[in-house]
């Protein structure tokens, strides 16, 4: 079948600068465009409590390595990308059963599978523990003891892996963010906080005494959640993503913006 000018212009923009394996695979699903964004642009949910995923600059405006997977995303597409940043993650859940959205950046929590399907990983994080001054256990092992109050983000990946996890600790849900797990700590409302190691350091940092437990509970996998309608597109953003780990683009992100305990997947 012989494509029009039109139809090939449009192929050849989302696949400009992506190698070959990467050119196969979108030539392999020519209604991709179509198929991720059907309103003619890219709409993106991204949590904006997360700094591993998103950062926000002075002015205001998003970053982060969502913000540099999705714009990389929508380039290949050819279409505009529209950012939608949701508070946290109980908020970003909340919205799944919307169609606000073509994609979600965020961990490939199976909670969220009854409406998403998931890509090859483009992040790990580490997930660990930040514990308030004078609180009793000295490493993660140590957490899940009969006394111990365990704040979480409700919602997120950590809320769902401790769940099962925990056993004897009791587990305290707060939203998603810095400030609320800063002040769990601070009020001694919890003993400690389960979180990704970044965002745990920086609560360490800023709370007088805080510090965090040696070891790690958990290792999150960051993925392009797209609709179960769009499933039939996944090949060809498993080439992208794949791609972006290779040639650097999820790398220099993490860099740029200062993470820690995260790295590109092997």
């Amino acid at each position: 079948m012989r494509l029009s000018r039109r139809r090939f212009l449009h192929l050849a923009v989302g696949t400009a600068g992506l190698p070959a394996a990467s050119q196969f695979a979108w030539a392999q699903a020519p209604s991709a465009p179509a198929t991720l964004s059907p309103t003619g642009k890219l709409r993106v949910a991204l949590i904006a409590s997360n700094p591993v995923l998103v950062t926000r600059g002075t002015d205001g405006s998003l970053g982060g390595v969502s913000v540099s997977v999705a714009r990389t995303l929508a380039a290949r597409l050819g279409v505009p990308v529209e950012l939608k940043p949701y508070d946290n993650p109980l908020r970003y859940n909340e919205s799944l059963a919307s169609d606000d959205w073509d994609i979600g950046l965020a961990a490939r929590d199976p909670s969220r599978a009854e409406y998403l399907a998931f890509s090859v990983t483009f992040m790990e994080v580490d997930n660990g523990y930040v514990a308030r001054a004078g609180a009793t256990p000295t490493t993660a092992e140590e957490v899940d003891r009969a006394g111990v109050k365990v704040a979480v983000a409700q919602g997120s990946a950590p809320h769902a892996v401790l769940t099962r996890l925990i056993k004897n600790a009791e587990i305290i849900q707060v939203p998603g963010g810095f400030e609320p797990a800063r002040e769990a700590l601070a009020t001694g409302k919890a003993d400690v906080y389960g979180e990704n190691l970044h965002l745990a350091h920086r609560i360490a940092e800023a709370l007088p005494g805080a510090h965090v437990l040696p070891g790690r509970f958990n290792v999150v996998q960051m993925a392009i959640g797209v609709r179960k309608r769009a499933a039939s597109a996944l090949p060809a953003v498993d080439e992208l993503v794949n791609g972006m780990r290779s040639d650097g683009t999820v790398e220099k992100a993490i860099a740029e913006a200062g993470l820690r305990g995260v790295r590109v997947p092997n």
